[in-house]
């Protein structure tokens, strides 16, 4: 009889006297899990073939071996899904919209900031009339009242705060010219 032959011989004589008492055990350990418990068996098996010492003991030692080999599988399986991160379903979908979210008020936020960096290099009479008619939602004429200054002043120191404004943007690559 070749290796293959025999290692062939071997795995079947293990499934054919443990496999069922083995299944039936792995079974309850996986809670009903047909499938992870076909894997678990299998595995079992292979690592049997593997390790010939522990056939080659007691043939009364073999099953509670293979009992323990099949415990370890399952307690390291239970352990590796709890170390990884848990799987997405449908509920995960909304999360990544959140993650969108997320994505859009830092870009929102960012951008705020660098207007308002942006509005601080500018002159303070220039500050001054931005914040009064665009910040602050004032008119022309209240925007005037509140710096006491005419309301034409207003409007040119606005005109030219903005273009000052869109320069130091472009400058710092906050905007396209």
């Amino acid at each position: 009889m070749t290796r293959a032959g025999a290692d062939e011989a071997l795995v079947r004589a293990l499934y054919e006297q443990h496999g069922r008492v083995l299944f039936g055990y792995v079974l309850r350990l996986v809670d009903g899990d047909r499938g992870r418990a076909e894997d678990i068996v299998q595995e079992t098996i292979i690592r049997a073939w593997r390790h010939p010492e522990a056939l080659a003991r007691d043939p009364h030692a073999i099953r509670p071996w293979l009992f323990t080999v099949a415990r370890n599988l399952v307690v390291d399986a239970h352990r590796a899904v709890r170390a990884r991160p848990p799987e997405a379903g449908p509920e995960g979908l909304g999360v990544v919209a959140a993650e969108d979210d997320v994505v859009a008020a830092v870009d929102r936020a960012l951008e705020a900031w660098q207007v308002a960096d942006a509005i601080n290099a500018l002159s303070p009479d220039h500050r001054r009339v931005l914040i009064e008619t665009y910040y602050r939602g004032r008119s022309v004429a209240e925007a005037a009242a509140v710096l006491g200054i005419p309301p034409g002043t207003v409007k040119s120191r606005t005109y030219y705060a903005l273009r000052a404004l869109r320069l130091i943007l472009e400058e710092r690559g906050v905007t396209e010219r």
